[in-house]
């Protein structure tokens, strides 16, 4: 599946962000479409987490627009964004390591709960009905990416690969309408690497989530990606289909300093 069709699920236009002078990201625009995998990559300071942390509004640019689901996001707080459908996850590992992990991902799901403290106390029926159908959509979750046999540990004892799977599967239970995958496979070996490309694969061909990703392991993005997006110094140095992109001499002068 390639999201080759309908209306961009997200639009970046002419974004420029800097930083005491510093330009992070200059005029750089793309799109992401439906059930599309879309790959950030570029040099070390090439601009990629600063994108990401634009998208997810963290950061707010001092020029262009970005539009999630037709919508204006550069005014709202990374809250409202999540809420909106755009989940995160992160370079490094961000979850509650003493809890399990039926619970970290209980807590993706916070948003979708629309009840009070009082009822949260009693358990009783809005409350009951919600907080029982978010433990079906996490057991469904925790299936997907064959968490079973770790669902009741502390997160602190699990390895490292199966932390970056529970992180996943967190944001999933946002009910992502779009997802940003923020290096998912740094520091892994490589049958880590393969579980979780496979894992990614999934989500779009199955669940049918466009996702964003950025990652240093080329290898891993241009078997993936429909479509790189190639950032140096902030600057959009190119935009295509992997084949395209691997062969651009701009792309190449880049990484390697030379146009051969």
């Amino acid at each position: 599946m390639t999201g080759d069709g309908g209306t961009p699920v997200l639009e970046v236009e002419d974004v420029g962000l800097a930083f005491a002078g510093v330009t992070a990201i200059d005029g750089v625009s793309f799109d992401v479409r439906p059930a599309e995998l879309f790959a950030v990559i570029g040099p070390n300071g090439a601009g990629k987490t600063s994108v990401f942390n634009v998208l997810s509004g963290v950061y707010r640019p001092q020029r262009g627009r970005v539009r999630f689901l037709g919508e204006d996001i550069l005014s709202r707080r990374p809250h409202e964004i999540a809420a909106m459908g755009l989940a995160r996850t992160f370079q490094n590992v961000e979850l509650f390591h003493n809890l399990t992990v039926l619970d970290n991902l209980m807590l993706g799901r916070h948003h979708h709960f629309r009840y009070g403290a009082l009822a949260a106390l009693a358990w009783l029926g809005r409350a009951r009905r919600q907080e029982l159908a978010a433990r079906a959509a996490v057991e469904d979750i925790i299936d997907f990416l064959e968490l079973a046999a770790w669902r009741r540990h502390p997160v602190r004892l699990l390895p490292y690969g199966v932390q970056k799977r529970v992180e996943l599967g967190r944001a999933l239970a946002m009910e992502p309408r779009l997802l940003l995958l923020d290096e998912p496979v740094a520091g892994m070996n490589l049958e880590e690497t393969e579980d979780t490309a496979r894992y990614v694969l999934d989500i779009r061909d199955e669940l049918g989530i466009p996702i964003v990703l950025v990652d240093h392991d080329m290898g891993l993005v241009m078997d993936l990606a429909d479509r790189v997006l190639v950032l140096d110094f902030g600057r959009r140095v190119a935009l295509g289909t992997p084949a395209e992109v691997q062969r651009d001499p701009k792309v190449i002068e880049a990484y390697l300093g030379g146009s051969s």
